[in-house]
């Protein structure tokens, strides 16, 4: 869907609505709480705002989520962020 030197974003094989993309960095960084270089952010919310622009998921809008260990329900040990639109969420989150 998107990718540039640091960021590849891609469409979530078990997507949780109607439009669920992952944005992830290149570089591996296992989780949220690893991530040294605060640049780092900067550069996966562009992509993740650019994504979301690209797909016109901002008429109706959309949910960013980053899971953070276990208990969050991190699955995949690479920080990815979950870029979700197309039906209505519920607050607060599962």
């Amino acid at each position: 869907m998107y990718q540039d030197d640091n960021v590849v974003a891609f469409r979530d094989l078990a997507p949780q609505a109607p439009e669920h993309v992952l944005v992830i960095p290149r570089q591996h960084v296992a989780s949220a709480a690893e991530v040294e270089d605060p640049t780092l952010w900067g550069t996966l919310m562009d992509a993740v705002v650019r994504v979301a622009r690209e797909m016109g998921m901002e008429r109706r809008g959309y949910r960013i989520v980053v899971n953070c260990g276990r208990e969050a329900c991190q699955t995949v040990h690479h920080l990815h962020v979950h870029l979700l639109s197309g039906r209505p969420f519920s607050w607060p989150p599962g």
